[in-house]
């Protein structure tokens, strides 16, 4: 399979069937030190800012990260999964949401409308030769000096789904599986600190590692 493929056929597919059991892997007891950690990092990130986030899913980190946003707009490529969003404890007198695809966002986006952008747990399936791509096509839709926050997973032996093989561009895949027994191959990259100096072009950042998490913040 291209991996092409997989991330715009596959991915799609797999996290509109995942909608309604994917918060599953929050409840994990030995994350919750993180998970607190970063829901109380995240309200201060966006405190007092007009936020745009990428593929917002089922929008686990929703209440923590807007409860002191001015606005936030909510975008994903999947109906399945915003409507789990929508069901949370949200302030929608600010929050609101819209269909988009990642890949695309000014088709779907007013630029300069905000200052800040989030994507959770998104930026590992971008595949290595888009990333440089998918940055610049956020970039455009944020004012200059908007704060950019990007939070992932990182990868940790014994308790990460395993990677079970490359491909030639060096983008890892892992096999998963859904309580209805299927199995989807899925496009799962752990980035580095160097990555990101090379992918930001001496812009300052900070890089930060948790135990199973990390978070990347800088200015456009």
């Amino acid at each position: 399979m291209r991996t092409s493929d997989n991330v715009e056929q596959v991915m799609p597919r797999y996290y509109a069937q995942r909608a309604a059991e994917y918060e599953r892997v929050f409840d994990k007891p030995h994350r919750q030190p993180d998970i607190a950690t970063l829901q109380a990092w995240l309200r201060k990130q966006f405190a007092g800012r007009r936020v745009l986030e990428v593929a917002t899913g089922t929008g686990f980190w929703l209440p923590a990260a807007t409860a002191d946003a001015t606005a936030w707009l909510g975008t994903d490529l999947n109906p399945e999964v915003l409507a789990v969003a929508q069901q949370k404890p949200l302030d929608f007198h600010k929050v609101r949401f819209q269909h988009a695809d990642a890949y695309a966002l000014a088709a779907t986006v007013a630029p300069g409308g905000f200052d800040a952008a989030f994507a959770g747990l998104w930026f590992s399936h971008v595949p290595m030769s888009r990333r440089a791509a998918w940055l610049a096509q956020l970039h455009a839709c944020l004012q200059p000096g908007a704060r950019v926050v990007l939070m992932d997973n990182r990868y940790v032996a014994g308790d990460s789904t395993p990677i079970t093989r490359h491909d030639d561009e060096g983008n890892g895949f892992q096999q998963r599986q859904l309580s209805d027994g299927s199995t989807h191959e899925v496009l799962k990259n752990f980035p580095t600190a160097a990555e990101f100096a090379a992918l930001l072009g001496g812009r300052a950042f900070e890089f930060r590692e948790l135990t199973y998490f990390w978070t990347l913040v800088y200015e456009v």
